[in-house]
């Protein structure tokens, strides 16, 4: 299961807004090889799924991922900071070992 924290969610309906989507985009959260520790987050609108999906639905937000990241995301929390220290969406990721300074890459 993946869940969203209130600030994530306030910030995907905005921007969902923003760039004309409709509420049948859902966020698809995958996990991509790449980055500095080996692994990168990936996070977009999707309206069409796939026969290997897997949909949570959190705080009324649908979220899909396919089977294979699921495997690096179980547990995981999408969480959202505008802070000083960074501004944009997080991944608290119990199944990562290390996670790289910006917070887009980990590995397991």
């Amino acid at each position: 299961m993946i869940s969203i924290t209130d600030k994530a969610k306030n910030k995907i309906v905005e921007l969902r807004n923003d760039e004309g989507k409709t509420e049948n985009h859902n966020i698809r959260v995958s996990v991509k090889g790449g980055g500095c520790s080996g692994l990168m987050y990936d996070l977009d609108f999707d309206e069409a799924t796939t026969p290997t999906d897997k949909i949570f639905e959190d705080k009324g937000v649908k979220i899909m991922v396919d089977k294979k990241s699921l495997l690096y995301l179980a547990g995981t929390i999408l969480d959202f900071s505008d802070g000083l220290n960074g501004k944009g969406f997080q991944f608290i990721n119990p199944n990562a070992s290390r996670t790289c300074g910006c917070g887009e890459s980990f590995s397991v």
